[in-house]
């Protein structure tokens, strides 16, 4: 099957399957490894491919890249001998590999990418697309002109909790919607006793695009844009409270990126959202991100994979007294949105989508615009911790760029 912007798809002989090449690029690092090629990539191979439009299964084989040899080769026999390589131009060169995907570290994203887009590749890309708009918008650009299909992650719209949210939404649950409360974070150890920290050192770095805002407003824009409505202005006050920590060497260092993001957006419609991200904070609440919609006709709290909601005819009638014991015990009035359905990885899912709108040439609608969105927001939101104030968020797309 001839595919524009790319090589083939290559049919199996005497079989219903069809291979597609995967350069994955950044399989080492811990998002790239376990979500993308064991849950994902591997998984689908588990399950026999993609099943497409007319009944063939789509056989994804992935080649991983990297710059450690060894890490690749460890990765590559614990899964039964997958292709690797540390030679991004020779991987690049190969037609039988049609798709490029990166989520190595961002700084080097947009010269990967555009070398890729080159080739002919189609490429699909971990947020944040890139470190700046400027550089998002010349990757968007450069993907349209070539004719190819590019995507980039937005794995929290396919986990359980918000696909329930937006099943309440579509539903008109909620009556108008007034306002959204998220809550993301944990506390990621410094190092400096007893625990390693979670997360890499570069993510402190301002140095080396470090820092929450250009990590997490990546996500709000898209979670906000596709499940509430159009983001069209931010304020945020960023912070770094916890300055040194320790790197994976052991070494103390100073920390010059942000740690914390305290960010109220104005959608469309009026709708107020407020989201604190933060990673020093101590999680009290029932997942590592919760999120509450209120609305006129109801409330519901979503999660990562619960959803509880309260309707107006349920919701208490509380009155302000401190001086007696607290009568209501309010999380008892909230009811769990049951699945009624399977929920597969989030990660997963959207892989699925990508490969199928690839392989039958059709529109995939989480394209490098959107991601060139998403770092859009954290630039703006940069600016306004930056100026002390409000800022508007211009058009971005196609027709503006």
């Amino acid at each position: 099957m001839a595919l524009k912007g790319a090589s083939y798809i290559e049919e199996k002989q005497g079989s219903m399957e069809e291979r597609i090449g995967i350069i994955m690029n950044g399989v080492t690092g811990r998002m790239g490894l376990n979500q993308h090629l064991i849950r994902s990539i591997l998984r689908i191979r588990e399950e026999g491919g993609v099943r497409l439009s007319d009944g063939r299964g789509l056989l994804p084989d992935p080649i991983l890249l990297g710059r450690d040899g060894r890490k690749l080769q460890e990765i590559s026999r614990r899964f039964g001998g997958l292709r690797w390589s540390t030679d991004l131009n020779a991987c690049l060169a190969d037609e039988k590999d049609s798709i490029y995907f990166d989520s190595g570290v961002t700084g080097p994203r947009e010269k990967n990418v555009m070398l890729a887009v080159a080739k002919g590749k189609h490429v699909y890309c971990e947020k944040p697309l890139s470190t700046s708009t400027e550089s998002a918008v010349r990757l968007a650009n450069a993907a349209d002109a070539a004719g190819i299909c590019h995507g980039i992650v937005q794995d929290k719209l396919f986990l359980p909790g918000i696909r329930k949210l937006r099943r309440l939404i579509d539903a008109g649950y909620f009556g108008k919607i007034l306002s959204i409360r998220g809550e993301f974070g944990y506390w990621v150890f410094e190092g400096d006793w007893g625990l390693p920290s979670q997360r890499p050192s570069w993510n402190y770095r301002k140095e080396e695009d470090g820092g929450i805002i250009l990590d997490m407003f990546a996500h709000w824009r898209y979670l906000l844009d596709h499940t509430f409505g159009k983001v069209e202005a931010v304020s945020c006050l960023g912070a770094t409270h916890v300055p040194k920590r320790v790197d994976e060497r052991g070494q103390t260092y100073e920390c010059t990126a942000d740690d914390a993001a305290y960010g109220t957006f104005l959608l469309e419609g009026g709708v107020v959202a407020q989201f604190n991200s933060s990673w020093t904070t101590r999680v009290y609440r029932d997942e590592l991100f919760t999120m509450q919609v209120d609305g006129t006709e109801g409330s519901a709290v979503a999660g990562l994979r619960e959803c509880r909601v309260q309707h107006r005819v349920n919701t208490p009638r509380p009155v302000w007294n401190p001086d007696v014991p607290n009568p209501i015990s309010f999380r008892d009035g909230w009811t769990e949105v049951p699945d009624n359905m399977e929920f597969d990885n989030a990660f997963k899912v959207q892989w699925e989508r990508y490969l199928k709108a690839v392989a039958e040439k059709s529109t995939f609608p989480y394209d490098f615009w959107d991601g060139a969105r998403g770092v859009q927001l954290a630039d703006l939101a940069l600016q306004s911790w930056n100026q002390r104030r409000w800022i508007e968020i211009p058009e971005l797309g196609k027709e503006t760029a």
